[in-house]
């Protein structure tokens, strides 16, 4: 099979597993504004491109043929723990930091250039154009001889290699291989190299490729996303968050505090890459430094022109001229940009939810998750209705106890249990409640 057909397929395939044309076409309106070494920071670990080699080749290749280009830094721990076992060099860390003895470096060498090589060659089998940069890029110096032989921390990042790839649309392919100013190769931890290569590019994406697919809750299920601000404090308190994704979670919060809020970190499978990057839903674990949820027991200290404007942006439709006049709130989330809100009233002595808003460019954040998790943590009981053919009616299905199809509504709810009369009653009240919003 020659390249291009397989490039198709590749492309084809990718697109099955992504969601609508529409999201599609907004991710890449927005990538394709971006400097093109602002797309994103790929780091990739030893083991997916020992394991994965292929799905990583495959998704690479579809963000070239999209024209984006994204930044590649690979790991070899896996390939590197053989070789050197097989040299009779027994493994010793320090702080979580590879002793490296000149005996080692040698090996290191040549290790993260046939792995360098192997992605190259990979990319280059389907046509895709890719550039191997084993060194040039992080001017080093020595950590710790003592302790840690030739290990080296990065005093300094040279972009210049970096962006001779980028101008010829070329993927970079980067070890992560250290120099000292008088010529000697390091050892650089991948993952200190990849904070280190964010931290000058400042991208809007990176991007970790692991096996497990992202971040796992207690009972091994793949986290979908986290709101920083309003969630890590809780995640620390957590039993399950064991010490590596502990350490994982605090230095991607120590990552975006240096990044502009528009950054995000995303934790993924490499076949996944592309739904993680141009879906709402996404596949992985996304990252943000996310906003703060504010809240309000009424309408006092909102402001009512910009939480307008979110819903009438949200919609697409005009709120009634006197809605706050009309509705009396039980509790108002916001958050601190208002780009997304959560308005709930009390009916019949339960909470009902009149509004869920999220902005545009704020649904693949997680941060209308992030909102709904604060809400629902308060609110134990809620009902809402949303109408037939609303996109979020899959995520209000996930979220819901029960739903009843209306005429012109979903009736949803959450916290009833048996209370039959309940839910009867809170159906009666989405069938007869009057819009707020204006029809086209």
């Amino acid at each position: 099979m020659n390249a291009q057909p397989n490039t198709r397929q590749t492309i084809v395939r990718l697109l099955s597993a992504m969601g609508s044309a529409k999201e599609i076409q907004q991710y890449l309106k927005r990538f394709s504004q971006l400097d093109a070494r602002r797309f994103a920071v790929v780091k990739v670990g030893g083991a997916v491109l020992r394991d994965e080699l292929p799905e990583l080749a495959s998704s690479l290749t579809f963000l070239q043929q999209v024209g984006l280009t994204p930044i590649v830094l690979h790991g070899a721990g896996p390939q590197l723990d053989e070789e050197l076992a097989a040299a009779g060099i027994k493994k010793r860390t320090v702080n979580g930091l590879r002793v490296t003895s000149p005996q080692a470096m040698g090996i290191v060498r040549r290790v993260f250039q046939q792995q360098n090589l192997r992605l190259v060659e990979a990319l280059q089998a389907m046509d895709t154009r890719a550039t191997s940069i084993t060194t040039g890029v992080f001017a080093s110096r020595l950590l710790d001889r003592d302790a840690l032989g030739l290990v080296g921390s990065v005093e300094r990042v040279d972009l210049a290699p970096v962006d001779a790839a980028l101008r010829a649309q070329s993927i970079p392919v980067i070890a992560s291989i250290g120099e000292t100013a008088e010529g000697q190769l390091l050892n650089i931890n991948a993952d200190i190299a990849a904070n280190e290569l964010v931290r000058v590019l400042q991208p809007y994406k990176i991007v970790f490729l692991t096996g497990t697919g992202g971040l796992l809750d207690g009972e091994g299920r793949v986290i979908d996303s986290i709101n920083l601000s309003s969630e890590l404090d809780y995640l620390r308190t957590q039993p399950w968050l064991n010490g590596g994704m502990r350490l994982k979670l605090d230095q991607i919060a120590d990552l975006l505090e240096g990044l502009p809020p528009t950054s995000s970190v995303s934790i993924t499978r490499p076949s996944e890459l592309a739904k993680e990057l141009f879906t709402h839903k996404g596949s992985g674990t996304l990252v943000r430094r996310g906003e703060k949820v504010l809240r309000f027991a009424s309408w006092e200290g909102v402001d009512r022109a910009r939480l307008r404007e979110l819903i009438e942006s949200s919609f697409g439709r005009k709120l009634v001229v006197d809605y706050f006049e009309r509705t009396r709130p039980h509790c108002v989330y916001v958050s601190e940009n208002y780009r997304a809100a959560m308005i709930l009233t009390l009916e019949d002595g339960l909470p009902y939810l009149d509004k869920f808003a999220v902005l545009d460019d704020a649904q693949g954040e997680g941060l209308g998750r992030a909102v709904w998790q604060v809400m629902r943590a308060e609110n134990p009981r809620l009902f809402w209705r949303s109408r037939h053919g609303n996109g979020v009616n899959a995520f209000y299905h996930e979220q819901a106890d029960g739903c009843i199809r209306q005429e012109r509504w979903r009736a949803f709810w959450y916290g009833l249990g048996a209370d039959f009369a309940a839910i009867e009653r809170c159906a009666a009240h989405c069938a007869r409640r009057e819009p707020t919003l204006v029809d086209a």
